[in-house]
């Protein structure tokens, strides 16, 4: 296939690229930033920003199909900013895939768009969106996310959103770059119980979901289409036990000191009151949904991705984690 890949330079997209075209599918992409290494792995790479609908307009055309990974993450910002790269983005795009036609549309979404902060304890795909979420990131993208599967019309859109949770893996620039950083730095704690357990998934699975799934909207679009899936390693862990593999990983401490969630998140909502009292843009110390994140059950029965889709999982957790080790080895000889 000729596939576009939104944000292919980002960790998850990069991976979906690099697999694509293992397997011997063209790539274009597209980026908001400028990406040289792209064009010299062999993908048909251009620059621009899908909330302008005349770009979507002019790439997604002569493609079979379409991942959209290209988002803004976080827990803290303006509202306006998420809305625009995360939904009107989205729009703009299942907007040019109906104007030229094409069949194939994979959303990258996030298990985010149904958390409130309430423990999830192996939920499926029916548990329904809240009536209200913690910050801009997971309510932009559930609004995307509805567009997207509200856009499924098999034979002619074909569409589905992939829920990935907590993608890590030993090139990962985020999430545990964050965890060892705070933790050298003796600024994470444990929140609440530190028996909350929940669900990750490696790169190499999260971005194999996304080819299991076009392949899955190509062959058989009325069993795969107009879904959301959540995508996981199968393999819940308790989160401050991983945690602290992580951080033995790393050769740092790992956290010890604890702090009641009640008070994490109370101390959240007062430090997001006095941002925006400030105008303060840089992200607060602890938010609501951090606390609730760390503090909070959030694993999920992955069924429907494995016998709609046929997801598998590729890289267990040991393998991971042991690339992981020898990864950070290798950084630190």
């Amino acid at each position: 296939m000729r596939v576009l890949v939104t944000g292919p330079a980002g960790f998850l997209g990069a991976e979906i690229v690099d697999q694509l075209l293992a397997r011997g599918d063209q790539v274009v992409g597209i980026s908001r930033g400028d990406y040289p290494e792209l064009a010299d792995k062999g993908v048909a790479y251009h620059r621009g920003d899908l909330s302008d609908a005349a770009v979507s307009e002019r790439l997604i055309r002569d493609v079979d199909a379409v991942v959209h990974t290209a988002a803004v993450a976080g827990v803290w910002g303006a509202y306006e900013t998420f809305y625009r790269i995360n939904t009107q983005a989205t729009l703009n795009v299942i907007d040019a895939c109906h104007k030229h036609g094409i069949g194939n549309l994979v959303f990258t979404s996030s298990p985010s768009v149904t958390f409130a902060g309430d423990d999830q304890r192996g939920v499926d795909e029916s548990v329904p969106y809240p009536d209200r979420w913690l910050c801009a990131y997971p309510q932009t993208k559930a609004l995307a996310e509805q567009a997207v599967l509200q856009a499924h019309r098999p034979g002619e859109l074909n569409t589905c959103a992939l829920r990935p949770h907590l993608i890590w893996g030993a090139d990962d620039p985020h999430l545990l770059a964050r965890v060892i950083d705070r933790a050298a730095a003796g600024k994470l704690k444990i929140v609440g119980d530190g028996k909350n357990r929940i669900d990750t998934v490696h790169v190499v699975n999260a971005a194999a979901a996304h080819l299991d799934a076009l392949d899955a909207l190509q062959q058989r679009p009325e069993v795969a289409g107009g879904r959301a899936y959540f995508i996981a390693q199968d393999e819940p862990v308790n989160c401050w036990d991983w945690i602290a593999q992580i951080c033995q990983i790393g050769s740092v401490a790992a956290p010890s000191r604890r702090v009641p969630f009640r008070v994490a998140y109370a101390v959240g909502a007062a430090l997001e009151a006095a941002s925006r009292l400030t105008g303060r843009q840089t992200e607060p110390v602890m938010t609501r949904f951090v606390a609730a994140q760390l503090a909070k059950d959030h694993y999920f029965d992955i069924s429907a991705a494995k016998e709609r889709l046929g997801y598998k999982v590729r890289v267990s957790m040991d393998q991971g984690l042991q690339e992981l080790r020898t990864a950070w080895q290798d950084q630190t000889t």
